[in-house]
């Protein structure tokens, strides 16, 4: 029986236009909600209420790696959980690219140190808070640490480095010079 390496979802973004509050932006762009199973959409006007405008902008997958199960708890287990939507601005048409949806803190953490995308925390709705908690409590194995050993050979013994092998030693190399050898 083959193990699947992930699963997932179709997950729709919802993204707020609001007008900008300096005269140097005109619109500010943010991602507020998730639409699990959401079929496709591009960009598609969901709502507007005076100046702000919500925008089912794009579907994209929402996958669940085995490997990430220790991630997906992390975020579980804050006081809010969150999906984390990366966006990029778009060289097209529309103003931002959806480029993922993650359930990782980790991998979101990854793409917001780049600097080149935006990442936006976005509140899970309850049932994929269940989907994840379910899926992380079938894979999720708690990592046995396991405390590193020293040998027990001494390197201390040889003094590798001190001095050029080359050169013969007469005496200490760590003596401070005598008044006789200093060149004046």
């Amino acid at each position: 029986m083959a193990v699947e390496k992930s699963v997932s979802i179709s997950l729709g973004i919802v993204i707020r236009k609001v007008p900008g509050v300096t005269r140097w932006v005109d619109h500010v762009w943010k991602a507020v909600a998730v639409l699990p199973g959401a079929g496709a959409a591009d960009w598609k006007e969901l709502r507007r209420d005076g100046d702000a405008i919500e925008y089912h902008a794009a579907t994209v997958p929402l996958e669940l790696f085995r490997t990430d199960t220790e991630a997906y708890l992390h975020g579980l287990s804050t006081k809010i959980p969150a999906i984390y939507v990366v966006m990029r601005e778009s060289e097209g048409a529309d103003p931002l690219d959806v480029v993922l949806a993650t359930a990782s803190p980790y991998e979101a953490q990854d793409y917001a140190d780049t600097g080149e995308e935006l990442v936006e925390k976005v509140p899970m709705p309850e049932g994929l808070v269940a989907w994840i908690r379910d899926y992380v409590e079938q894979y999720h194995e708690d990592e046995v640490f396991i405390k590193r050993r020293r040998d027990k050979s001494r390197v201390d013994r040889e003094e590798n480095g001190i001095g050029d092998a080359r050169i013969r030693q007469t005496s200490d190399v760590y003596r401070a010079p005598s008044a006789k050898e200093t060149v004046h």
